[in-house]
């Protein structure tokens, strides 16, 4: 979860200030001194289990260390064990709230952020959280043994001070409004973790000890390949804190694994677990049904939310030589009927993707306003013509559009490509033929993919599909060795610097890093840092509308589609919960955080 505060001291003359929270833009909504978050239960009781199933595709674990590259952690262990110096709530956008840290300073030139812990935080083990662990964890997760998207994020902190044992600040190398968001909302471990004969082991050797973090849980019993239990801390030490009251109410979280989709849903109504989110249309729709659910035991939820649509998208990795040309990917978009596949397929469930900025404030539409023209001008030979237009449009096979005019485009973006067909295929000048290959972890999804490889078969297109175990889908998109997969990129109303390692020249070129299409544009590398430097939200918004628009009219990514409600199936007689829906939470993450067992 990424966790908010305010950065709105930048470069004025007035004095820095701590306080007990922090809103990116304006203020607020919890002033200092407030008792709970409006959408828990402060009065729900604590007790009883949660039994959940695994949200990773993994079938099994293999370490207890979340960070580090190689391996697959248990599910939810991250959230549940460690916390950070500030929480966000669930009911408001860039806000952050005192947890470890009791407040936040922000130096007025924007060039440091301090931070002064809580002296009642504890970690598991009983020892005090200080200000040497907080430095001990940035150092850890900018080094050499965890995953590559720490060192981008966090590219322009300077380092990490020790003023004393409860205050620590964290130095930056320029101003950037988002750098304080980003530290406050790391993970803090304690120095003991990973400490065997009184020295520190490496820490890719950090394997199955323990985690010492200072969070609710705990883990409790563990079944390798059925199942892990979190026992919740009855010392945990926020236990009381406003920022924490009404949650974490379940004596045991007890996360099952199961071997597949199939297993899962057929377990649900089997009453092995107690809540399961779809995301299968098809399922919610054909298949979530059965005894229980007509006892009223299990009962189907859709809790409408706000949240960013984000951009599942189809991945074109542009280091392929067949996906270098801007007029090939749009083609391949173009043979895409969305249409008929939410009729057919979907049962009208989803809405269509499009850019990365969905149902947030920096959702681009219209043509460039001059202040994002001044933005784009100076790159003008890096940014494809059409993005000093209209907005892209996802293609459309309804009304007065078809899936024949669609092709029919695409076939001569394709011509224009050098591409002809030639001998039953598709062909460039040297006589290779357009052949791809479409890499999951998951056999179903060939389902989802067949009508958009035969519209392809009518462009002499051919696209396979490679179904591989998820260890090696992983070690595959770790090493970009794939020509086309599908990713759900989780959307943000606040975007910055994590945007350089999806889509920074850097990153394109750095294993494991998350620019999965491999952008390489230094017009995308100055809008990145235009939106992390913003100061104000008007200088933040032109920043996001003319990234969205080079991305966009590039079409490395082939947008999918999103759903704006979580669909939840949960066991009704055994759980409860509060009687407000947060609009921001995450689905299972507003379960586990504020339900409570019934009695």
């Amino acid at each position: 979860m990424r966790f908010w505060l305010i950065f709105s001291l930048w470069m004025c003359a007035v004095p820095a200030w701590a306080a007990h929270a922090y809103a990116l833009w304006g203020a607020p909504r919890y002033p200092a001194g407030f008792t709970h978050f409006s959408y828990v239960n402060p009065d729900a009781p604590k007790g009883g289990e949660l039994r959940l199933v695994s949200n990773l595709r993994t079938s099994t674990f293999d370490k207890y260390n979340p960070f580090t590259i190689k391996g697959n952690a248990p599910a939810y262990l991250s959230a549940l064990m460690f916390d950070s110096l500030l929480v966000g709530s669930m009911d408001e956008t860039a806000t952050g709230y005192g947890l470890l840290a009791e407040d936040v300073e922000v130096a007025p030139d924007g060039l440091s952020a301090t931070f002064r812990l809580r002296p009642e935080a504890r970690f598991h083990n009983g020892k005090p959280v200080l200000a040497q662990d907080v430095k001990h964890s940035y150092d850890t997760l900018v080094g050499p043994f965890t995953s590559p998207a720490y060192k981008t994020t966090l590219i322009d902190v300077a380092g990490v001070d020790v003023l004393n044992d409860r205050t620590v600040r964290y130095r930056f190398k320029q101003p950037n409004r988002e750098l304080p968001i980003t530290v406050g909302g790391l993970p803090v471990f304690s120095r003991d973790w990973g400490v065997e004969g009184g020295q520190p082991k490496p820490f890719d050797q950090v394997v199955m000890d323990i985690p010492i973090g200072s969070g609710p849980y705990k883990i409790g019993p563990v079944r390798f390949g059925k199942d892990i239990t979190y026992v919740r801390d009855p010392q945990y030490w926020a236990r009381d804190l406003n920022v924490r009251k009404g949650t974490a109410n379940f004596d045991r979280i007890t996360v099952k694994i199961y071997k597949d989709a199939t297993a899962r849903l057929e377990a649900l109504k089997a009453g092995e677990f107690d809540l399961m989110r779809f995301f299968s249309a098809g399922d919610w729709a054909r298949r979530v049904n059965g005894k229980k659910f007509n006892t009223g035991e299990l009962v189907k939820g859709e809790f409408a939310h706000k949240l960013p649509s984000g951009f599942q998208s189809y991945v074109l990795n542009t280091r392929r030589p067949l996906l270098q040309d801007v007029r090939v990917r749009e083609a391949l978009g173009l043979a895409i009927d969305y249409e008929w596949m939410n009729r057919q397929m979907f049962y009208g469930a989803y809405q269509r993707v499009n850019g990365l900025f969905g149902n947030t404030a920096c959702e681009t539409r219209g043509t460039p306003s001059p202040e994002e023209l001044a933005l784009m001008e100076p790159f003008r030979k890096d940014i494809p013509a059409a993005a000093f237009g209209p907005m892209t449009v996802p293609p459309r096979t309804d009304g007065d559009s078809s899936l024949r005019a669609n092709l029919r485009r695409a076939q001569q973006l394709l011509k224009e490509a050098g591409w002809e067909v030639r001998d039953g295929a598709l062909r460039n000048s040297e006589g290779q033929a357009m052949v791809l290959e479409y890499m999951d972890s998951n056999e179903g999804g060939v389902r989802t993919i067949t009508p958009w490889m035969r519209s392809l078969e009518k462009l002499g297109i051919t696209l396979r599909f490679r179904s591989v175990d998820f260890a090696l889908y992983q070690q595959r998109l770790q090493k970009f060795d794939f020509d086309i997969t599908s990713l759900a990129y989780q959307g943000t109303n606040n975007p910055g610097q994590e945007f350089a390692d999806m889509f920074g020249s850097k990153a394109a070129d750095t294993e494991d890093s998350g620019n999965f299409p491999g952008v390489k544009n230094p017009a995308v590398d100055a809008l990145i840092t235009a939106m992390t430097s913003a100061k104000t939200e008007a200088q933040l918004l032109p920043a996001c509308h003319a990234l969205e628009r080079i991305i966009a009219h590039s079409h490395y990514l082939v947008p999918q589609w999103a759903a704006a409600t979580h669909r939840m199936a949960y066991n009704a007689w055994r759980l409860a919960r509060p009687a407000t829906v947060p609009p921001y939470s995450s689905g299972e993450g507003w379960v586990i955080d504020t339900w409570w067992a019934k009695k």
